[in-house]
Order: C-alpha cells, then structure tokens, then sequence
C-alpha cells in the first residue's frame, strides 16, 4: 500500500518563529494522519528538514510499502534526491538523520518537490504551527 505525504516547514523571518505541518493521505485520497507545531526559533530550511523528520519517525508504526514525500522546498528535495551538496552543519546533520531513517524504515520512500499551490495543506498546517497551534499527530478519526 502506497501513502501520500505533505511536509512543509514555515519561519516568519530567516531565522524567525517557525511552525512543521505536515498530513498524510491514503491512495484514496483520505486523510490518515496530520499534524502541525510551533519549533521556536528557526530558518525556514530548519523547519523544512524538521516537519521532514517529524514525518519520519512518526510513520514508524505506521503500515505501507510505499511513502511518497511531497515538499515545496526544492532545497531539500535535492539535497536529498543527490542533486545538490549539504553544505551548512545545522542542515548536514538533519540530512544525515534523514538518511539513516530512510534505511531503517522498512518501507520504500521517495521525495518528490511540488509547487507551493500543491502543497497547501501542509503550508497551512505549519503556520498553524507558528500561531501557536499545539500539535501532535493525529489519527483520521481525531482529524
């Protein structure tokens, strides 16, 4: 079974008060799960990462062969996909962690980049998440 994913990370500033968003839709186009949280301080490439890695390792006891990532942030999406070098430490470190949970969960994952118009759930999740929205993962049924 293949599930969608929508991440996005937003700062007001660069750094700035952050906020992840991210929800997850089943091949039907249900809602699964989805969440949203302010992170405090941070640049939008941060929160990127972040919202990715929240993504992560919430979907560990979750059942699928198949995750497909979705992110407006083309930064990210090359860097992960080979694209482009992680040159900045705070970001190499998050890259890192997010290669090591793509090994060790044990489904397929792939990243794909969109536009901000496709992404705008998520979008609307993470600002949510710096407005101060408490977050935390939430099941269909609590959505």
């Amino acid at each position: 079974m293949t599930l969608y994913a929508y991440t996005d990370g937003a700062s007001r500033g660069n750094p700035g008060e952050s906020g992840i968003g991210a929800v997850v839709k089943n091949a039907g186009g249900s809602t699964i799960l989805k969440f949203q949280r302010h992170i405090g301080k941070a640049t939008n490439n941060i929160a990127e990462y972040t919202a990715l890695l929240e993504l992560l390792e919430c979907m560990r006891g979750v059942v699928c062969t198949r995750l497909v990532v979705h992110s407006d942030s083309e930064l990210m999406v090359r860097q992960l996909n080979g694209s482009y070098r992680v040159k900045e430490p705070e970001l190499r470190r998050r890259y890192e962690r997010v290669i090591a949970l793509r090994e060790e969960l044990p489904f397929d994952i792939e990243i794909r980049h969109v536009t901000r118009e496709q992404n705008r759930e998520a979008d609307r999740l993470a600002n949510e998440g710096i407005d101060g929205a408490s977050g935390r993962w939430q099941a269909a049924n609590q959505v």
